[in-house]
C-alpha cells in the first residue's frame, strides 16, 4: 500500500496530484467555506422568526399608562383593623381609716408613702365596724357610681374622675350612701404624716383624730385606668398575709 493511501485514511482531507507514481504529498487544494452561517436545529428552534417579531402586536403608551393607574386604583393598599387601647396600670399606695368605734371610714391614695397631699380623698358613709363584717367573707367590692346625666353641671361629664365631688356607694351588691371627696386639711395630714413610716400593715393609731382611737390598714394598690369614665383600684396581699380581696371602682355613666 502506497503511503499516500495510508494517510488518506487517517486524513481524508489529503488529496494527491494525477500522477500517483511521484508517490508526493501535496497540500490540499483551497476550498470555500461558506459565508453563510447555520445554527444547529435545536438553536433554528428556539430562534424567533422575523415574521413573528414583526407581527406581534405594539401597546399605545397612553393605554398603557391607564392600565398601569387602573391597577393601582383596583387594589388599595391593605389596611389591619387596630388594636383596643390597653388598659393603664400603676403601683399607688391606699389606706383605709375611721375612728375605732364607729363613724365614716375613709379611702387615701398616695403616690408613695411621704407624700403629704393625697391624689384621692374619699370620706365613705360606711362604718369601720360594717367594713369589718363584710370583710370577714373575703371579698369586698366598693363600687362609686356617678351618673352625668342627672348632674345640671355639664363640666362633670368630662372631667377627670377624681374630681367628680359625690358619688353613689355600693359595697358587694348593697346600696349603703355616698362617697364625698374632700381635701386633706392640716389634722388629716397630721394622721397621713403618722402613718408615712409604713408601707404596708394594720394598726391603731392613739389620739389621731381628735380624742379617738384611729384604726387604719395600709397597703400597696394596683390602680388601673379602663378609659376615662372608668378606674379601679386592687388591694395586693402582702406573701404572708391570708387571701383578701379588696376592690374598689369608679364608674361614670352618661
Amino acid at each position: 500500500m502506497k503511503k499516500i493511501d495510508a494517510l488518506r485514511r487517517f486524513f481524508p482531507c489529503l488529496t494527491a496530484t494525477t500522477s500517483d507514481a511521484d508517490d508526493v504529498l501535496l497540500p490540499p487544494a483551497p476550498t470555500q467555506m461558506p459565508i453563510k452561517s447555520r445554527l444547529s436545529a435545536s438553536l433554528r428552534d428556539e430562534q424567533p422568526t422575523r415574521k413573528s417579531i414583526c407581527t406581534q402586536p405594539k401597546i399605545p403608551i397612553e393605554i398603557h399608562h391607564q392600565i398601569e393607574t387602573a391597577s393601582s386604583v383596583a387594589s388599595p393598599p391593605a389596611r389591619f383593623p387596630s388594636a383596643p387601647p390597653r388598659a393603664s396600670r400603676t403601683m399607688v399606695i391606699g389606706t383605709i381609716f375611721g375612728p375605732r368605734r364607729g363613724g365614716h371610714i375613709w379611702f387615701c391614695v398616695q403616690q408613695h408613702r411621704l407624700t403629704r397631699k393625697p391624689s384621692l380623698l374619699l370620706e365613705l358613709s360606711i362604718s369601720t365596724t360594717t367594713l369589718i363584717q363584710e370583710m370577714q367573707c373575703g371579698i369586698v367590692r366598693i363600687s362609686l357610681e356617678f351618673n352625668a346625666e342627672e348632674s345640671p353641671e355639664l363640666e362633670l361629664r368630662r372631667c377627670h374622675l377624681h374630681s367628680v365631688p359625690i358619688w353613689t356607694l355600693f359595697c358587694n351588691g348593697k346600696r349603703m350612701g355616698v362617697a364625698v371627696r374632700r381635701k386633706a386639711n392640716a389634722q388629716m395630714k397630721m394622721v397621713l404624716r403618722t402613718m408615712q413610716n409604713t408601707s404596708v400593715g394594720a394598726a391603731v393609731i392613739p389620739g389621731g383624730y381628735g380624742a379617738e382611737q384611729i384604726m387604719y390598714m395600709r397597703a400597696n394598690y394596683e390602680f388601673v385606668v379602663s378609659n376615662a369614665d372608668s378606674e379601679s383600684f386592687h388591694l395586693i396581699n402582702p406573701e404572708e398575709a391570708p387571701g383578701q380581696e379588696l376592690s374598689i371602682f369608679l364608674i361614670r355613666s352618661k
